[in-house]
């Protein structure tokens, strides 16, 4: 059923929450729910890798690099913990190297890392950066998220109304870096 430690809990709790919505857990088409929901949950809140670890992976040997590399748009899908419901977008993450660089597949497995988990768009933003520059020590970091939240457009005001959030650190802050960065990440 589930590796989580109080299964039998989780899955009365699932059958629950299908009995609070008028159905018979137990119909045909509905006794193998809760293990599905059970899966596709932890795939959702998996928190794959370890930032430290997938930034770990630097190559210094690439000559003098000081211009910025940016990598996007990469999709995400986070569950919003606010409602428990998924929102999904695009990912824009770009650094400006000090003296290493990472791996390409690196950005977006950081961002894949941080959005596997119950979210706010807004954190989730300023975690892409607040880990760059911690584990890479860039001369500036930056990340801008586009997402359409479920919460708004299924429910309460049923209206697809995108969120657009930004981090930008270091030499992001200036103005004619970051126009650079925002004319790349345009639409």
């Amino acid at each position: 059923m589930s590796e989580w430690t109080d299964g039998q809990l989780v899955w009365e709790g699932i059958h629950a929450l299908l009995r609070l919505a008028g159905e018979d857990p137990d119909r045909p088409g509905l006794a193998r729910t809760p293990a599905r929901f059970l899966a596709a949950w932890q795939e959702l809140t998996s928190k794959p890798g370890d930032p430290a670890e997938l930034l770990a992976t630097t190559f210094d040997d690439i000559g003098p690099v000081d211009e910025m590399i940016a990598v996007g748009p990469m999709e995400f899908v986070s569950m919003c913990e606010h409602h428990l419901m998924p929102f999904s977008g695009t990912a824009w993450v770009a650094y400006i190297p000090q003296d290493r660089i990472v791996g390409l597949s690196k950005l977006p497995r950081l961002v894949e890392h941080y959005a596997r988990r119950l979210q706010v768009q807004e954190r989730l933003t300023t975690q892409i950066t607040a880990a760059l520059d911690k584990y890479v020590g860039p001369l500036g970091s930056a990340a801008l998220l586009r997402a359409q939240h479920s919460c708004a457009a299924f429910r309460g005001v049923r209206k697809n109304a995108p969120m657009v959030t930004s981090s930008l650190t270091g030499a992001f802050r200036q103005p004619e870096v970051r126009q650079e960065f925002l004319a790349l990440a345009r639409p």
